[in-house]
């Protein structure tokens, strides 16, 4: 992205964490220190001393009301000593609500220099021949919405790409990606995956590089390919693009790319594609491919072997760790495992300070970046230059080296989260409300539910959650009949009464499949705590997991199955 930008920058950045880190923070509090936030605690001071004594650690609810004055018209200054231009809007990860956060284009800037390091770094490992070549990316943006000031509220890569930025790179001549802007662009996420793909396999001896910012948006693309490779090759056997894709530009640029009728090419995509098995299909399709990159870490990871499978094991890289608050760093190892990835901390992005995690209450226990120590666990402490001050992130992470003198960070968990397929989280005490609406069905039809578990199934796309559920008769004589209409509506009372995130994934995105309940045979849960036992835990203080991660548990369950039921309609997004 940055021409300028060398290896050797990374070195310098990495060599001089403290200082820059001070640097940064003198920098924020200068631009910061009058506004109606923060001049409550530093009475206009930009002392660092001062700012780590008064000002305290908080979290959204804490900043949400100055949030919301700016977001309905108020000044900037409220908040931000700098002008807020647009706000972000956060997936919703930590706890299904989703948030808005103040930014300018300082933000884009700093997250484009993080995108450049980060290619710098993949360039060493994997530019080495200097091969020339594409990438393709399943990249996509969603038009912005409003506060009711008239401000834009993005997501975040909705944000950097439709950028003056990011349209006015220097990379742009050079064609980097194979798929035209208009592709991304598109405000139809259908009609964008089938240009992308359809630029994809007509440019496919030029692609290097198969990736989307997550792994969940590459694995979509696959099922999507599935489905539809038959038009695709059908277009390019023509020369002309399917009439369903009415955006005009978008099909403009793509029948640029097309360039008249292929049936070669389109021979060759339809004997791999007619394969009965898909294993491989991406380098089958993209021999010359490298690596996949997308963000595969957290709740991504459970995608892992879905894309090597169908990668033939291709390196998988996750080379960029961020969020709506902050970026934070990059991956500068691509070539580790997936499972192994740990971040570098780019210290001249925002100030970032760690509270560990076993801290008990204590916040005079927080550190700086250069001061955590190898192994322990922390959550983020992010200030940066729009407006958070000490702002908890809500992320687990795990300290895993040093580069130079700065820290590698492991992402280990979003804090209380037990269940994800995409974007939503579910918690334990979401789990257990829901289990509670629909006690008053299973009473009313004298059932008891002795023992529950769940995971997130996704063997399948889209994944869906599953609930296994042991059930008694309330009359210990009864031997109870399953109807299949009670089953149904408690799999539709636990989707309702999960989050909004969860429903518009499930409603709206259809990017979440329909809940399951698998009834297992009485005595199930005594076989499962058997088997945890064995493992070494013991029954004094043995508690049934609410979610299993464990082949060989979920293996204990499968095996008493007595019978499967789903939901039969999406919950309403306004539940």
């Amino acid at each position: 992205m940055n021409p300028s930008l060398n290896l050797m920058d990374l070195e310098e950045l990495t060599s001089n964490a403290k200082q820059i880190q001070e640097d940064v923070l003198e920098e924020i509090l200068t631009l910061n220190a009058n506004t109606e936030y923060l001049h409550r605690f530093l009475h206009g001071s930009s002392d660092k001393v001062l700012f780590k004594k008064n000002v305290p650690v908080v979290t959204y609810d804490d900043v949400k009301p100055y949030i919301e004055r700016v977001a309905n018209g108020e000044p900037s200054d409220v908040i931000s000593g700098g002008p807020v231009t647009m706000f972000l809007r956060s997936t919703g990860t930590s706890g299904g609500k989703q948030k808005v956060f103040p930014v300018n284009d300082k933000y884009i800037e700093k997250l484009g220099y993080v995108i450049a390091l980060r290619s710098l770094a993949m360039s060493k490992h994997f530019d080495s021949g200097g091969e020339q070549g594409k990438a393709m990316e399943f990249h996509c943006t969603k038009p912005p919405s409003a506060t009711p000031s008239g401000l834009p509220v993005f997501a975040v890569f909705s944000s950097f790409f439709m950028s003056d930025y990011f349209k006015n790179r220097p990379s742009k001549c050079n064609s980097e990606y194979t798929s035209p802007d208009q592709i991304i662009l598109c405000p139809d996420h259908n009609q964008s995956l089938y240009c992308h793909l359809l630029c994809g396999l007509v440019q496919r001896d030029e692609v290097v590089r198969v990736g989307a910012a997550f792994a969940f948006v590459l694995v979509r693309a696959i099922d999507f390919l599935e489905k539809h490779w038959r038009e695709l090759c059908s277009n390019i056997r023509s020369g002309h693009v399917s009439e369903w894709i009415t955006d005009l530009e978008g099909r403009n640029a793509v029948s640029t790319i097309l360039r008249g009728p292929d049936p070669i090419l389109a021979d060759v995509i339809e004997q791999e594609c007619s394969h009965k098995s898909w294993e491989g299909i991406i380098t089958r399709l993209w021999p010359k491919a490298k690596y996949i990159d997308c963000i595969i870490t957290g709740q991504m990871a459970q995608y892992i072997p879905m894309l090597e499978f169908y990668s033939n094991k291709l390196p998988i890289v996750s080379t960029t760790y961020g969020s709506s608050e902050s970026t934070f760093g990059m991956n500068v190892d691509p070539l580790c495992k997936p499972q192994d990835t740990s971040y570098t901390c780019a210290p001249n992005i925002s100030y970032f300070e760690f509270l560990p995690v076993d801290h008990k209450g204590d916040m005079a226990s927080i550190v700086d970046l250069v001061d955590v120590k190898l192994g322990c666990y922390y959550e983020p402490v992010v200030t940066n230059y729009f407006g958070l001050h000490r702002y908890l992130i809500g992320d687990i992470l795990q300290v895993t080296g040093f580069y130079n003198n700065t820290p590698q960070f492991r992402f280990v968990h979003r804090k209380n989260v037990v269940l994800s397929v995409r974007s939503e989280t579910t918690t334990e005490e979401d789990i257990l409300k829901a289990l509670n609406h629909v006690g008053l069905v299973l009473e009313s039809s004298d059932l008891m539910l002795m023992g529950f578990t769940c995971y997130a199934d996704i063997s399948t796309f889209p994944g869906h959650y599953v609930f296994y559920w042991e059930l008694k008769a309330k009359d210990v004589q009864d031997v109870f009949e399953l109807e299949e209409k009670v089953m149904v509506k408690c799999c539709s009372l636990l989707e309702e009464s999960f989050d909004e995130v969860y429903r518009k994934n499930r409603s709206k995105d259809e990017c979440i499949g329909p809940l399951e309940i698998r009834v297992v045979q009485q005595g199930t849960f005594d076989s499962l705590m058997e088997y945890f036992i064995s493992q070494g835990g013991s029954i004094a203080q043995y508690k049934t997991p609410i979610c299993i991660n464990s082949s060989e548990a979920l293996a204990v369950l499968e095996n008493k199955v007595l019978a499967r039921f789903f939901s039969e309609k999406s919950p309403p997004l306004d539940s």
